[in-house]
């Protein structure tokens, strides 16, 4: 059996993803332990996550997303411009489309200027309260944890944001672990921090759910930290994000968030079985 794939990068997050538009390729029961296998950097391809892109009946095309440790996340924003990238490339959508994703549906426009792919995501609306993220209480999550400011928001899954005063010089992997797995937060969280770095500018580093290391960049991440960032007033609604992998541009406007980033076709491939 020869399973073809695709692997893709959105500011250094990168992907393989399988097409099952035709019909299911990876049966349901496996597909954890397929992503658990290929995601691994020296036995498998390599990856932090395996797409999957499918027909859908609420939307253009259908989106999951299975991670290194097998769990399934709700979405992914480096996750969805990379698979947009392949959706138009392979002339399933136009350049305005839609992708349903466990977080809902997805308005997305993507855009070539010569060969640099980007993709601009409208994230809904950022969310705040504890029920929303979730976490435990209510009220929107502001909590102390082993002495660090914690806030939280949900942008498609749950984010914790701290702000440093310089993230190059922050144990990420060795704080983050602590508060991924905190009490109030019973789905877990993804943890970044976040430094100001400019006017309506800041740096960020995330720890990642599911692959559970720091990634070169986030989406989601990006999106929530510019969030809090913008609604403690340390920024406009207009932010650059700078992570690990390159920036990405987010855009707040009315409790409401767009993503602004680039995806790129790394290689195809043939997985032998």
């Amino acid at each position: 059996m020869e399973i073809n794939f695709v692997k893709l990068q959105g500011n250094g997050n990168d992907f393989v993803l399988i097409d099952e538009t035709d019909g299911v390729v990876i049966p349901e029961d496996m597909k954890g332990e397929f992503a658990k296998l290929y995601c691994d950097r020296r036995f498998g391809v390599g990856a932090d996550g395996i797409l999957f892109i499918s027909r859908s009946k609420k939307a253009n095309v259908g989106m999951r997303l299975i991670q290194p440790d097998a769990s399934e996340a709700e979405m992914c924003g480096n996750g969805i411009r990379c698979l947009a990238k392949y959706a138009y490339d392979m002339k399933y959508v136009e350049k305005k489309c839609s992708v349903e994703t466990l977080a809902g549906v997805l308005d997305v426009e993507v855009e070539y200027n010569g060969d640099e792919f980007s993709a601009t995501i409208d994230m809904g609306y950022v969310k705040f309260e504890r029920a929303d993220i979730p976490a435990v209480g209510s009220g929107e999550y502001l909590e102390e944890i082993n002495g660090l400011t914690v806030y939280a928001a949900n942008t498609g899954v749950p984010h914790a944001v701290i702000f440093t005063e310089s993230v190059d010089k922050t144990d990420l992997c060795g704080i983050a672990p602590e508060i991924r797995f905190h009490k109030s937060f019973p789905e877990g969280a993804n943890v970044n921090f976040a430094e100001v770095t400019g006017e309506n500018e800041i740096t960020i580093r995330t720890y990642e759910r599911g692959v559970e290391d720091e990634t070169f960049s986030c989406g989601t991440g990006s999106t929530a930290s510019a969030a809090v960032a913008f609604k403690t007033k340390k920024t406009s609604d207009t932010v650059l994000v700078n992570t690990r992998g390159g920036p990405l541009t987010i855009l707040l406007s009315d409790g409401r968030a767009k993503m602004k980033g680039p995806a790129e076709t790394v290689f195809y491939g043939v997985i032998s079985l």
